[in-house]
C-alpha cells in the first residue's frame, strides 16, 4: 500500500531527513529566528516504526540505520537531496492528502514504512544531543510542529476543556432562553454573552466540566482554573485572540487581585507554565503527574524548510515561543456542547470552551 499523508505528516519525514543531513539542531528565539551561536550536535536519533524502534547514527559521511534485523548504511548526501525534494513536493501539493513515490522508494531502502511516527505520547522523535555546557549526551523527546501545512493545535478542544459558569442576577423564562440560544450570527457566542450582559446578568465561574482537567490545572498552579476561566471570557467578549495580548488584558483586569505594584509578572508566569505543561505532555482527559512526554521540546519546521529547536534546557526561549506564537480560537460549539444557556436545578448556567492553536 502506498504511503499517503497531509503536509503536517509528511513534515515529520522531512524533519527526519533534514536533521540527519544537518547533523545539528539550532535553537531559536521567541520570533522563530535561528540563534547561530546556540546549537546542539546530534549523536543519534530514534524513531518508532510499526515493527519497532529504529536508530540513526553516523559513521564518517554515512548515516547508520539499525533496524530490527539488519544494519543499513546510506550516504548523508542522499538524505540531504531527498529532504530538498520532499520539501518542494510538500510546498507544491494542493490536496489534503497525497503520495510521493520517489520519497517512499527512498524510505523503503532503510525499512521506513510509516509517515507518522508510531507513538501514543507527544514525542514524535527522540534525539540524543551533545550539550557542550554540561558535557552530557541526553536523550530527549521532541514534538514536531510544521508551518508547511495548517497551523497545529497546542490544546485540542473537547468537552473536557469546557468551563462552566453560573449566570447571576438574571431570571429568564424558557422562551427567553430559547431566544438567546437561537442567536446564530457569525459571532454567536459573543452575541449571546452580550445579550446576557444587556439584561444585567453576569458570569461567575463555577468549575471545569472535567474534574480531571480542573485538578490538572490546580496541580500546575492553584489559581489557574480561575485565571483561565477569565481568559476564556475575555476571548469570547473581545476581539483579542493572541495569547500574549490576552495576558496583557487579564493583567490589567487582575481578577485574582494580586499586588502588581512591584511589577511581578503573575499572569504571564502562570500562563507560560500552563502552556509549557500542555506542550510537553499534559492532556485534559488524563491525570497529569508532571512527568513530561516530550522531554526535549519542540522542533519547528518553518515555511523556508529551516528547522528550529526549542530545547527544554533553554526554557525561557521555549516559554516565550509558546506565549508569543499561540492564540485562542473557537471550536465547534455543537460538537463540544458549549455556548448556550441551560437550566440545572433552577440555576442558569453557561459553558465556554478553551482551544489553543499555533499562529502561522
Amino acid at each position: 500500500m502506498s504511503l499517503s499523508g497531509n503536509k503536517g505528516e509528511w513534515s515529520e519525514v522531512y524533519a527526519l531527513f533534514k536533521i540527519l543531513s544537518d547533523r545539528k539542531l539550532f535553537a531559536g528565539d521567541k520570533n522563530l529566528n535561528r540563534l547561530d551561536e546556540l546549537f546542539f550536535p546530534i549523536v543519534r536519533i530514534f524513531r518508532d516504526e510499526v515493527v519497532g524502534t529504529y536508530e540513526y547514527s553516523y559513521e564518517s559521511e554515512l548515516v547508520v540505520i539499525k533496524g530490527i534485523d539488519e544494519v543499513i548504511k546510506i550516504p548523508i548526501f542522499e538524505f540531504q537531496k531527498n529532504a530538498l525534494y520532499l520539501l518542494n513536493k510538500i510546498k507544491e501539493s494542493k490536496t489534503s492528502a497525497f503520495q510521493i513515490k520517489e520519497i517512499e522508494d527512498f524510505m523503503k531502502l532503510f525499512q521506513c514504512f510509516s509517515i507518522k511516527a508510531q507513538s501514543s505520547v507527544k514525542s514524535d522523535i527522540r534525539i540524543v544531543l551533545h550539550d557542550s555546557r554540561t558535557g552530557t549526551d541526553p536523550e530527549l523527546g521532541f514534538s514536531i510542529k510544521s508551518q508547511l501545512g495548517n497551523a497545529s493545535t497546542l490544546l485540542n478542544a473537547g468537552s473536557t476543556t469546557n468551563f462552566v459558569y453560573k449566570i447571576n442576577n438574571l431570571i429568564l423564562t424558557d422562551n427567553e432562553i430559547f431566544e438567546i440560544n437561537s442567536i446564530n450570527s457569525r459571532s454567536k457566542i459573543k452575541d449571546r454573552i452580550e445579550k446576557i450582559y444587556e439584561k444585567n446578568g453576569s458570569l461567575e465561574f463555577l468549575h471545569t466540566e472535567s474534574p480531571i482537567f480542573g485538578n490538572n490545572l490546580t496541580l500546575i498552579d492553584s489559581a489557574l482554573p480561575i485565571i483561565l476561566s477569565e481568559f476564556v471570557i475575555l476571548y469570547f467578549t473581545s476581539n483579542v485572540s493572541n495569547t500574549c495580548d490576552l495576558v496583557d488584558k487579564i493583567t490589567e483586569r487582575n481578577p485574582i487581585k494580586y499586588d502588581l505594584d512591584t511589577n511581578h509578572p503573575f499572569y504571564s508566569y502562570k500562563i507560560k507554565r500552563f502552556l509549557t505543561d500542555v506542550a510537553l505532555g499534559m492532556m485534559p482527559s488524563l491525570v497529569w503527574t508532571g512527568n513530561l512526554d516530550a522531554t526535549g521540546g519542540y522542533l519547528i519546521v518553518k515555511e523556508s524548510g529551516e528547522i528550529i529547536c526549542y530545547h527544554i534546557y533553554n526554557r525561557n526561549s521555549f516559554e516565550d515561543y509558546l506565549i508569543f506564537n499561540t492564540k485562542l480560537e473557537t471550536a465547534s460549539s455543537t460538537r463540544h456542547n458549549f455556548g448556550t444557556i441551560y437550566r440545572e436545578s433552577d440555576v442558569l448556567k453557561f459553558k465556554l470552551n478553551l482551544q489553543i492553536r499555533f499562529v502561522r
